[in-house]
């Protein structure tokens, strides 16, 4: 007699079954290894590098009060948060889970699952949100636009791009969800299941209620938790490098409608200071110990430029708008807007209307979107009528109209500003700054 308590038949399909089980259970879990390029921001077994934020609740502490409002937090962070089959499981309570990281352009990827009538979001940057909705008429959020599904930047202004998601694209509760979201800058790009939801816009300042501050350059991810359990799952970011920020940030100029103004090896079509000006690996740049204005050929009305430029330590130069071909771009153009080098120290105490994107000695920038000293930023103009915005490697550091303006850098006058009509150029003052790849969209009027 055989000494098995059933036939060998039967122990191998016993076997061939328990394997297929653990296959299944492993496809299901999490899975701890990031794809090539990606990192793990979650090990699947604790709950190392995260801790517990609710931001709205730490925005109200006293000044000098926020880390101690952070670690009150923590103890229900404790209590609401678990690890299970490597899923980071929230109950519906308690304060956010936050990245002890911060991050800055990154392509991030997760996976949720949540229950009905529970709504959640994903806050980059610190900042809220990619909405996760329960889209379904029973959850009773439809006055929200829940039924128009998950994923679009919720706290964007009522009408701007992103605010609402391009279709819907919600699994069916018990499902799990896949978002990919790719931010450079202010702008944001989001996939939900593999599907566009939110298409390259840009995300507002939830914390700036007057809405003109860009996202802060850096910031951690939130979790949000609200109302009901959600799992979270196979949470990896990739860093992306300048070099793909600043090409995904361009797109296509001949498709766009943007047409090259520098053809990388001369310069025709330019005039101005040609002399102090030289072609060094396809960009521009102003001969070391030389300025002067290097402008177009051609004039414009209403534009949008794009082009990139790379200072030196302490590098200083210009983009000259609707410039009249003589005297001062600054004065006797509509503009000029800079291009400085906000880290040196020999400028640390220039007027804020001096400083990289102002409108010079008129409207101050915001400050701290440049990238590092020596590499190639992206920076995108469009002037409209008196209005001029400066969106700087995807963040918008100016929006303005000049024409109402009456305060100016030492009282002095801008006899050009309410020009309608000029050259585009570059305001060179001694320093190798490099431009590259600029190209104008003229606009119609």
């Amino acid at each position: 007699m055989s000494t098995h308590p059933f036939p060998a038949r039967c122990l191998r399909l016993f076997l061939c079954l328990s394997a297929v089980f653990v296959l299944a259970t492993n496809i299901n879990a999490a899975d701890s290894n990031p794809p090539e390029g990606f990192r793990a921001l979650f090990n699947g077994e604790d709950l190392d590098g995260w801790h517990g934020d609710n931001p709205h609740t730490t925005v109200k502490a006293a000044d000098g009060k926020r880390e101690q409002a952070i670690a009150d937090q923590q103890a229900e962070f404790q209590a609401h948060w678990s690890v299970d089959n490597g899923e980071l499981v929230n109950d519906g309570q308690g304060p956010y889970a936050t990245t002890d990281e911060e991050f800055g352009d990154i392509e991030f990827t997760l996976e949720y699952k949540t229950v009905a009538k529970a709504d959640s979001g994903i806050y980059l940057r610190g900042t809220p949100q990619v909405q996760i909705w329960d889209f379904t008429e029973e959850g009773g959020k439809w006055d929200r636009n829940a039924d128009k599904g998950s994923g679009g930047l919720f706290n964007n202004s009522k009408g701007a791009a992103g605010q609402l998601p391009l279709v819907l694209a919600d699994k069916a509760f018990g499902e799990w969800n896949k978002f990919r979201i790719i931010q450079i800058g202010s702008r944001t790009t989001v996939y939900l299941n593999d599907k566009l939801v939110v298409d390259n816009a840009i995300m507002e300042n939830y914390w700036d209620k007057t809405r003109l501050s860009p996202l802060p350059a850096r910031g951690p991810i939130h979790l949000q938790t609200h109302g009901g359990e959600i799992r979270w799952r196979n949470i990896f970011v990739r860093d992306i490098p300048i070099d793909e920020a600043n090409e995904r940030l361009r797109g296509d100029d001949k498709a766009t409608g943007f047409t090259s103004i520098f053809n990388g090896q001369d310069f025709a079509g330019w005039k101005g200071a040609v002399d102090n000006y030289e072609v060094i690996d396809g960009a521009i740049v102003c001969k070391e110990g030389h300025g002067g204005n290097l402008f177009t050929e051609e004039q414009y009305d209403d534009f949008v430029v794009r082009v990139e430029f790379k200072v030196p330590p302490g590098g200083n130069n210009g983009l000259a708008i609707r410039y009249p071909g003589e005297g001062r771009p600054s004065y006797d153009g509509m503009t000029e807007l800079q291009v400085l080098d906000d880290t040196a120290v020999k400028y640390a105490k220039l007027d804020p209307r001096q400083y990289h994107g102002a409108v010079y000695g008129m409207v101050a920038p915001h400050r701290g979107y440049l990238r590092p000293v020596g590499e190639w930023n992206y920076q995108e103009v469009t002037v409209k009528g008196p209005t001029i915005k400066v969106e700087l490697n995807g963040s918008v550091i100016v929006d303005a109209d000049v024409s109402k303006v009456t305060e100016f850098k030492d009282d002095a006058p801008h006899p050009g500003k309410d020009l309608t009509r000029g050259h585009f150029g570059f305001a060179g003052h001694n320093d190798p700054v490099m431009f590259r790849n600029v190209a104008i969209k003229k606009l119609a009027e």
